[in-house]
């Protein structure tokens, strides 16, 4: 039986699910079946005789975990299972852990999880001045690198971390009360309790003796420490990830622990999985050029077994309106031919871009659906300035005003709102007629004085810009931002790039708007979005819109991907990372199967303006537009690498540009440049 379960694996793969013993590194690449492999595996270990319920298999969504378990099961001699293996998320692991083993920190079992919203609720509790998604967001990080909150207390050197420990500290004590649980301790307790009792530790990695782990390259520090637990006795640990396709570290993923797997466990063997089953030819070879230049990484070229395909289109546009109808033509060209509408797909980078797409494909009628995202105007950041705007035309809109009256945060909170609420069905007047036409001390009576003073402010904004609005539509749009600084409320949360480009986006498309319809008003523009956003059910096959991150895991005959442009793709600026960046145009470009085209254009709107940008480099580096490129990273070399040639000597890398399968480098040999093929030259 164990012969025919690998009888439809390719030699490496093959490889990969006979291996029993010792630490195992799967390095599979994009389309090279990644879960086929670990599953054939799972069900080869049973087959041999090992006890199903001493391996482990953890994956990190409850959809790969059902997959894994549903494909591997159905190869499996029922007769040959007496106790199912243990195949599920990490997070549930350390639940199924914490219910035998919380006494262990003198706690009872009977614990609650709290949700991501119970979270918000008891940090906003506990501190309403800081941002909350920040307060989250930063104690989730501590979590998850080990760091308690006496150790972030004493780390911290700027007051706002200093506020930030503090909350840690006491949402720590609240948590411990009532014996709640997050779900970042699902991991972190048990790993505690693994560190704190090594008897346990031992008996636990005893009754799992084999395990696995899907998508390595995801782990955090803390999944690394506590599979370092799970591996007390034994080093039969297999862990299946690709490197090149680690695109999570603003999440806390750590690529380190798949690039270190070798020596953090002693004897590992690797098998790398390149065969793709997905791409063609030429696709493949241009993720490849690409990926190259990456010089973290364990290495490793992706071989097609398809057939070479068409090339990849690029198309260069003068803003993102004609971008967005060279895609409408293409697309309906496709749709005209039969193509399927759930076979194309369009990739973006920065969420923003595709309000141009979402308006582009309304006016043409094409069904799009956007995928684990949302349309542009139910976001929640642009529905805020929606309901501003709205109160600019109407003051007595309460619906909008008790959703902005405190955004960005002024104090107002939901008691003083439903004061406010109760107050205006009393006299029969709306919430901003009170706040009008109450006097200081009148309001006062109603919200307290400090309420009242900060509303009064709130009402002279308002009625400043009313007036503004009257005179200048384009000086009004400056002074909005200038008087309630409303993009910048968006500094220093975790998903604050992305809501301050689609504020950007609203921001440049009224500007452009008013442009274009110079005779029409702010109720006008307000009207027209309201159509263009209202939800249309679609009932036909819908073309995917989605985000580059949004994409992993999935497979299209036809892509596009837009928005190929410096700052935009890759962004580009403090805190980005030029690496990961590069990954996610890797992980992009393997997302097409038969049909790819890439775009980029000369200018798009960008902090509420028009703004002229240049092409990605990631063109250049792809081999997909020729010329030199100044080296950043490289699977071998980088700029300023120490070079040795047999004849000049010792040199410095300055720049490369391709040539054919090798890189032509430009050195400078103690003053004399020279260009010089990179397979001539040995790295220093």
């Amino acid at each position: 039986m164990s012969e025919n379960l690998l009888s439809s694996l390719n030699d490496s793969q093959k490889i990969a699910a006979e291996h029993i013993d010792g630490s195992l590194l799967i390095l599979a690449g994009a389309g090279s079946g990644k879960t086929k492999t670990i599953t054939t595996r799972l069900a080869y270990l049973i087959s041999i005789g090992i006890d199903p319920s001493s391996i482990l298999t953890l994956t990190f969504t409850n959809k790969a975990a059902a997959e894994m378990r549903e494909r591997a099961f159905s190869m499996i001699n029922p007769e040959h299972i007496n106790t199912p293996p243990l195949l599920c998320t990490f997070h549930k692991f350390g639940l199924l852990f914490l219910k035998f083993h919380m006494s262990e920190l003198d706690r009872k079992n009977n614990f609650i999880i709290i949700d991501t919203d119970d979270k918000k609720r008891i940090i906003k509790s506990i501190d309403k001045e800081i941002t909350t998604s920040l307060l989250v967001s930063e104690i989730s990080k501590y979590k998850n690198t080990l760091i308690s909150p006496e150790e972030a207390k004493s780390a911290a050197q700027l007051k706002l971390y200093q506020q930030i420990a503090d909350v840690y500290e006491k949402y720590q004590a609240y948590l411990l009360k009532n014996n709640l649980v997050d779900f970042d301790d699902l991991l972190l307790l048990p790993y505690e309790i693994l560190k704190k009792n090594e008897k346990l530790a031992q008996q636990t990695s005893d009754k799992y003796q084999y395990i696995m782990v899907d998508e390595y390259q995801d782990t955090n520090e803390l999944q690394y420490k506590l599979l370092r637990k799970l591996c007390s006795n034994h080093n039969n640990l297999c862990v299946v990830g690709d490197d090149d396709q680690s695109i999570y570290g603003w999440r806390g993923a750590t690529i380190k622990n798949i690039l270190n797997f070798s020596e953090h466990f002693e004897g590992t063997t690797v098998v790398k999985l390149e065969s793709n089953y997905r791409s063609t030819d030429t696709i493949l070879d241009h993720a490849n050029q690409l990926i190259e230049h990456n010089r973290d990484r364990l290495g490793k070229k992706l071989v097609g077994t398809r057939a070479k395909g068409d090339s990849i289109k690029v198309y260069e546009s003068h803003d993102e309106n004609e971008e967005t109808r060279k895609l409408i033509d293409d697309i309906k060209k496709l749709l005209d031919t039969g193509v399927s509408a759930r076979d194309v797909a369009i990739l973006f980078r920065v969420n923003a871009l595709s309000r141009s797409l979402e308006e582009g494909f309304n006016r043409a009628g094409l069904n799009y659906k956007l995928v684990g995202g949302m349309k542009f105007y139910e976001r929640a950041e642009i529905k805020d300035l929606i309901a501003y705007f709205r109160i600019l035309t109407n003051a007595n809109d309460n619906f909008s005003l008790k959703r902005i009256v405190n955004k960005p945060k002024r104090g107002i909170g939901k008691t003083t709102i439903d004061k406010l609420d109760a107050k205006s069905q009393e006299t029969k007047k709306s919430i901003f007629e009170i706040i009008q036409t109450f006097d200081a001390d009148e309001l006062a009576t109603v919200v307290g004085k400090k309420n009242s003073r900060t509303l009064k402010v709130f009402e002279a904004s308002v009625m400043d810009l009313k007036e503004l609005l009257t005179k200048s539509k384009m000086q009004f749009l400056d002074s909005f931002e200038e008087t309630f600084d409303y993009r910048a409320s968006y500094d220093n949360v975790p998903d604050g790039f992305d809501r301050q480009a689609n504020v950007d986006e609203f921001y440049g498309y009224i500007r452009d708007y008013f442009k274009q319809n110079p005779h029409l008003d702010l109720k006008d523009f307000l009207n027209e979005i309201a159509l263009e956003s209202e939800n249309e059910e679609y009932h036909n096959e819908a073309i995917s819109m989605m985000s580059i991150h949004a994409s992993k895991g999935l497979e299209f005959k036809n892509l596009f991907i837009i928005g190929f442009e410096e700052g935009f793709f890759p962004i580009t600026g403090d805190g980005s990372d030029i690496e990961e960046e590069r990954r996610l145009g890797y992980v992009a470009i393997t997302r097409a199967m038969d049909n790819l085209t890439l775009s980029f254009v000369h200018s798009r709107f960008y902090k509420g303006k028009r703004a002229s940008l240049t092409k990605s480099r990631f063109l250049s580096e792809s081999g997909l537009i020729k010329g030199c490129l100044t080296i950043e990273k490289h699977s071998s070399y980088k700029k300023g690498d120490l070079v040795q040639h047999k004849i000049f000597g010792m040199g410095r890398v300055q720049k490369a540009c391709k040539a054919g399968k090798d890189y032509k480098l430009t050195i400078n040999f103690g003053g004399s440049r020279r260009d010089i093929l990179s397979s001539f030259v040995e790295k220093m």
